[in-house]
Order: structure tokens, then sequence, then C-alpha cells
């Protein structure tokens, strides 16, 4: 079965992510109006992200325009971080339990130690600088990769990992769902004294309040615990960077020589600066594989049915 219709045929394999996603959401918060505050605003939201969806992919099957095609990428970009903050005002109402010690108990079986304690003994003030600025700049690895393929021509590619980049953060989103959790910096160490237990050189407590802005905790907040955003678990830093390095030497792209070692010191900063436990970046993996082995199937699955040509990822 093929789908006919123009309009139907222009939309990407990462719109249908987006749209069952924000039908998914919807749902979500019918159900639990009662626990989700601006519940009723979330779903006008949601209501209209699938709209602008369906909208980009008619304008770009009736006018065949660079700016309409340019736009129906990018509009992904903004609408991760979106995403991200909606589930702030749904995953602590719905999901009212944190499961850190959970997490805490895992990593202690495993190591028998607790990580992040054992790494702050050899930190290193111009070492945290430094991963605390390739912390800082994890949104832009997918971008950097998307230009790289775009630049080139590359349609079916960027197509692709535009697709994969946004199931992954999608998948994540579903783990903090099941398994809330705040992370080290609250739970094993003294957030209010991070500056001074774990300090940089020159920008690292202004990268840190940037961070800490993005997560909805105040400034100078008594308990910043209550407050922060519940996005441990699986570790969507570790998850995302893996699946860019992945899809970097896949395509042979020469981002990869950027990409891979940077990816290896943002994978290890996200314990290193306290963010995430060692069983995080386990469950990033794990999701990360997942996505990979479900996503080219879900992909050529929509090429195939919109009378694509499929793409060849084995």
């Amino acid at each position: 079965m093929k789908l006919t219709n123009s309009f139907v045929r222009k939309l990407k394999a990462f719109d249908v992510v987006v749209i069952v996603f924000f039908s998914l959401l919807t749902l979500l918060n019918i159900i639990f109006h009662n626990k989700v505050l601006y519940w009723h605003i979330f779903v006008i939201a949601n209501m209209l992200v699938i709209l602008l969806v369906l909208s980009l992919a008619f304008l770009e099957c009736k006018f065949k325009n660079k700016a309409i095609r340019i736009i129906h990428y990018w509009y992904i970009a903004p609408l991760i971080l979106a995403t991200f903050k909606e589930l702030y005002f749904m995953i602590k109402p719905i999901r009212v339990q944190d499961y850190d010690h959970l997490f805490i108990e895992i990593d202690r079986w495993i190591f028998g130690t607790d990580p992040t304690i054992f790494l702050s003994h050899y930190a290193n003030p111009y070492l945290t600088e430094l991963l605390q600025f390739i912390y800082g700049i994890f949104y832009f690895l997918p971008i950097i990769l998307g230009v790289a393929l775009l630049r080139k021509n590359r349609f079916v590619e960027a197509d692709y990992s535009v697709f994969l980049v946004i199931y992954g953060f999608y998948l994540s989103y579903l783990g903090y769902f099941a398994l809330p959790g705040i992370g080290p910096r609250f739970t094993l160490h003294n957030f209010s004294t991070m500056d001074q237990t774990l300090p940089g050189v020159l920008l690292t407590n202004f990268m840190r309040e940037l961070v800490n802005a993005a997560e909805s905790v105040p400034p100078e907040t008594a308990n910043p615990s209550l407050f922060v955003q519940r996005d441990v678990f699986p570790s969507g830093h570790t998850m995302i960077t893996l699946i860019v390095m992945y899809l970097s030497v896949k395509f042979n792209s020469r981002t990869k020589y950027f990409l891979l070692p940077v990816g290896v010191l943002l994978i290890f900063s996200t314990v290193y600066l306290w963010y995430h436990y060692v069983v995080d970046l386990i469950g990033g993996l794990i999701f990360m594989l997942f996505a990979v082995w479900s996503g080219k199937y879900i992909f050529n699955w929509w090429r195939k049915l919109t009378g694509k040509e499929e793409l060849k990822l084995d």
C-alpha cells in the first residue's frame, strides 16, 4: 500500500514522530487534567504544533519554496526545547516519586562506590571549565551534522538524521516519565556549594547558571530539588550524542573528526559534572541502540508508504 496524496507524501518521517508524540502528550494532559497545571493550554499548543507540521507539508507541496523547505527541517530544533518544558509541568505532578535511590544503589552495586564522588577527588578547574563548556554545546552537535549533510545536498541522509535525533529525544522523554530522577548534584552533593567544591576558571559558573535556568531551577532558591526538571534516566545527553556520533560515522561525514572526540568528552562530563549517575549513561546507550535498531524500520516504512526509495542502512 502506498499513499498517493501529494500533500501527505510531503510529510517526512520526523513529522510523523512529532505528530504521534504530541498526540500522546495531548492525551496525557486530558487524562491527568486534574494534576497538570495549564493542561488546557498545553492541549491547545499541542494541537497547534500538529497543525504547523501539516501546514509545512502542505505549503512545501503547493509552492515548492526553498525557504519553506528550510523551515520544514529546522522547526524541529526549537520544538525539542518546547517539548522539554512542557514535560516539566507534567512529570512531577503525574509521577510523584523520584527514583534516585534506585540509581544510586545500582551504581554502588556496579562500582562499589559513587562514581561522581570518586571523580570529584581528581577534579581540576581547567578540566571542569572544558567539560562544562562541552556539556553546554550539546544541542549544537545534531545541528552541526545536519548542516554538513544539507550543504552536501544529502537530503535523504539529512531526513534520516533529523528523524533519528527527534525519535531519540522523544524516547528519552518517555524514560523520564517511567523513572523520574534529579541527579547526583542534588542527592550526593551539595548543589548550593557546587561553585566552590567543583570550581572552574572563568565561565563555568555562568554556564552552570544557563543549564540551571534551562532546567527551571530558580536562582538562589532554598529548595532547588523541588523545582528542577526530572530528566535523569536515561541520559539524553549520552543517548543523543551517541546517535550523532553514529550517524557521522555511518554517513562518513567529515564532522566525525570533531563529533567523535567531543562526544566522548561530553558523555564523560555528564558524570564528572554531577549531572548523571553512570547507570543513566548505560540507559542512554541501551535507548540509543533501540532507537537505531527500530528507527531504520520506521523510517523506511514511511518512505515506502509514501513511494520513496528506501535508505540502505545495513
